[in-house]
């Protein structure tokens, strides 16, 4: 019973919601306007959406997916509200993460740190946490301490 309610709960948290073209252009602008007014330059934006910089690439173990990363992070939405903050590592297998976060850190080394911004449908879509209101644009600092 308490695998099914796991699994549940991950079905849940990673599963996204289907936005629109227009609702997807304005959470592309909404993250462009944020690091623009935070003097952020030198981003990547992936296929998907994702806006991140690699802070540090790392010089351990390259992260494949299969792996368990033991890593530290801190989210905040785009007004600076902190929503979580883990600054002793924990431990999870890569692939049971929302999509953000296996996107970027599946080009990080043991070591390494990323900054990201996250539009909603690479987050927790339109599921409404405790400090996190739906289609939410997530910022995200994650820093990979260990590779298992």
């Amino acid at each position: 019973m308490k695998y099914l309610i796991i699994l549940l709960s991950l079905l849940i948290f990673t599963s996204c919601a289907t936005y629109s073209d227009e609702e997807l252009q304005s959470f592309d602008q909404q993250i462009q306007d944020y690091l623009s007014k935070k003097g952020i330059s030198d981003y990547q934006k992936s296929e998907s959406g994702l806006y991140y910089k690699i802070m540090e690439q790392g010089e351990g173990k390259k992260v494949q997916y299969k792996d368990v990363i033991s890593f530290k992070y801190r989210g905040e939405l785009l007004n600076g509200l902190v929503f979580d903050e883990k600054k002793q590592p924990i431990d999870f297998e890569l692939k049971e993460l929302i999509a953000c976060w296996k996107e970027v850190i599946l080009e990080l080394n043991e070591g390494g740190k990323a900054f990201l911004v996250s539009p909603p449908q690479l987050g927790y879509g339109d599921h409404k946490l405790d400090d996190i209101p739906q289609s939410s644009i997530l910022v995200f600092n994650l820093e990979v301490v260990e590779v298992k």
